[in-house]
């Protein structure tokens, strides 16, 4: 089985203080492997989910004083870009690896996106019968978020959040640093398999 590939030294890169020199570290270190994992990837991706995906590395271009706690390779249905979308991400923290939904402020057609939700809720409880999810939109990048039992209300909650202008869906599976560095491939790939349902609703008028 193939690992990720990620080391310590990957996650102590969150640990370095200031933005400058955490963004030298991020780019001489887990960007690069962002960059190989998001083209090997997605036509895996593409495979096991039979949905089109363009990769895209985090640049953290808007961020020029707070040095990113965490950075990602996105997943998402346009080659010109992923936040304008709900897409898939592999994100690289502190606290270890994660794999995401995520839909952002700035994503288009969210208020389809909450409709769909709020049509679907049944199915998506059906779907994710049995596994437990993170919501990340407000946790401290320190801890993973503890996972809860996917239940109506919950996506209830998410479909709320769409609803808002600034509302933000992040929700997806974790792994511990040392879990990450022994994260194989196959692993990631069916974490993202088991957030098809959810992806599918939030890429509904792509």
């Amino acid at each position: 089985m193939a690992r990720l590939g990620f080391t310590a030294v990957d996650f102590e890169v969150f640990r370095v203080e200031g933005f400058n020199e955490r963004m030298q570290q991020i780019y001489a270190h887990v960007r690069p492997k962002l960059l190989r994992l998001g083209d090997e990837l997605a036509p895996q991706l593409e495979r096991k989910l039979h949905m089109e995906f363009f990769p895209h590395v985090a640049k953290h271009a808007r961020h020029m004083v707070n040095p990113p706690p965490e950075t990602w390779a996105a997943f998402g249905p346009s080659p010109k870009g992923y936040k304008r979308y709900g897409y898939l991400a592999l994100c690289v923290s502190g606290a270890g690896i994660h794999a995401r939904a995520v839909v952002k402020p700035e994503a288009d057609k969210r208020p389809e996106m909450a409709r769909n939700l709020y049509s679907r809720t049944e199915q998506l409880v059906r779907d994710f019968k049995g596994t437990r999810l993170a919501r990340y939109d407000k946790w401290d990048f320190h801890h993973r978020p503890t996972a809860e039992t996917a239940e109506a209300g919950w996506f209830g909650a998410l479909a709320d959040a769409l609803d808002k202008r600034s509302g933000v869906v992040d929700i997806g599976f974790g792994w511990s640093f040392r879990e990450s560095l022994r994260l194989e491939r196959d692993e990631l790939l069916d974490a993202f398999s088991e957030l098809e349902p959810l992806y599918r609703v939030l890429r509904a008028g792509v």
